[in-house]
């Protein structure tokens, strides 16, 4: 009897081919789609219904499963979603932190509650469209989380959340592909997907406009109003007004509204005092940082220092650094030449060459 798999089927071109892949190497597949959202609660420009979680997505995964012969289900996950990504999204903006939801939704959407629901359903493993590998290590064994061999497609940086558990019943089959090799594998196979653009926004926000988001939400009183307040040097000069200290994000340098004869840049966000700290592009350099929520995967505790290579962000070149565990769950980074723009709320990620030592949210960072 073939091993069944259920992969998590977005309406786009890979996880459409990371399904034909398994058909083609004899799995039992079942395509399952996730209902996460709906455009009336998150609002945006509800005429452009072709991101995840549209009636046109759903409807592209469908006839792809049609064409496999496989089976295609529609699963609501809104309310688990809205908990733990959207909820999520909200707050830590309104703590003055930039949050990445992806990182969430992987986690707690896909590789808690979907493979929850491919377990019942007889599954042995979840699958989907990520550029990235998993590969089980018999000296340490432990799983190995790596990147993908794209190095321009390599999402290894949102998946630092997987547990042991759920990389053990993991697959990615486009790990060792790159994009235009998932291209002709769908054009040859003839799937509806196989043009179908890139979605670069944040999936429940279609009109890539946060702030609209948040101000829609204390407008309807959901949460805390969002007030104007100083904009002030890093010397604690007084040069403007801020719109909202969550409409701004570390590192920003458009839409600040002053001239002060050199370019300017958003360096610190403090809720607690309404600020906005502005100051050069030196000022955003820091040595390190701290790391909460922090989840190890090659290894089960960092028990000494060690020299890894670190990102802060996903598309961070990144840079080497003395990595420690100071206790479970936190890690501080000292760079060897200081990071620009280290984002609290952020992602940092752990490598040792191609695998993920683990990851965790950048709380702070210091000199």
């Amino acid at each position: 009897m073939a091993t069944r798999v259920v992969v998590a089927m977005s309406g786009g071109v890979d996880s459409s081919v990371a399904a034909a892949l398994l058909v083609e190497q004899g799995y039992d597949v079942v395509g399952i789609t996730m209902k996460l959202w709906e455009y009336s609660d998150v609002g945006g420009n509800v005429r452009r219904e072709s991101t995840c979680c549209s009636v046109e997505a759903m409807l592209d995964a469908a006839a792809v499963c049609k064409k496999l012969g496989i089976p295609h289900y529609v699963v609501d996950f809104q309310e688990e979603f809205r908990q733990w990504v959207i909820r999520n999204f909200i707050e830590e903006y309104l703590r003055g932190r930039t949050p990445n939801p992806c990182i969430l939704c992987n986690t707690k959407i896909k590789w808690e509650r979907l493979l929850q629901k491919a377990r019942e359903i007889g599954a042995e493993y979840l699958a989907t469209g990520h550029y990235a590998r998993v590969e089980y290590d018999e000296s340490s064994g432990r799983y190995l989380l790596k990147k993908g061999r794209d190095p321009q497609k390599d999402q290894s940086y949102a998946l630092w959340g997987l547990t042991q558990e759920s990389l053990k019943h993991t697959l990615f089959p486009l790990g060792n592909l790159t994009k235009n090799e998932v291209r002709n594998i769908a054009r040859k196979m003839g799937l509806k997907t196989a043009e179908k653009g890139e979605s670069q926004e944040i999936c429940f926000v279609p009109d890539n406009d946060y702030r609209r988001l948040l101000r829609e939400q204390a407008a309807e009183g959901k949460v805390q109003s969002i007030e104007p307040g100083p904009l002030v040097t890093i010397e604690g000069k007084r040069v403007g007004e801020h719109q909202g200290y969550p409409f701004y994000t570390i590192g920003q340098r458009r839409r600040l509204g002053v001239a002060l004869g050199k370019p300017a840049y958003v360096v610190d966000i403090r809720p607690e005092s309404n600020e906005v700290i502005i100051g050069s592009r030196e000022d955003l350099l820091h040595k390190g940082l701290v790391a909460r929520n922090v989840n190890w995967i090659a290894v089960e505790r960092l028990t000494a220092p060690a020299r890894l290579f670190v990102k802060i962000r996903y598309r961070d070149p990144g840079a080497f650094g003395e990595v420690v565990e100071v206790k479970p769950g936190e890690a501080k980074v000292l760079f060897e030449t200081p990071q620009r723009a280290i984002t609290p709320g952020q992602s940092v990620v752990f490598y040792d060459e191609d695998v993920v030592v683990g990851g965790g949210i950048i709380e702070s960072f210091f000199d």
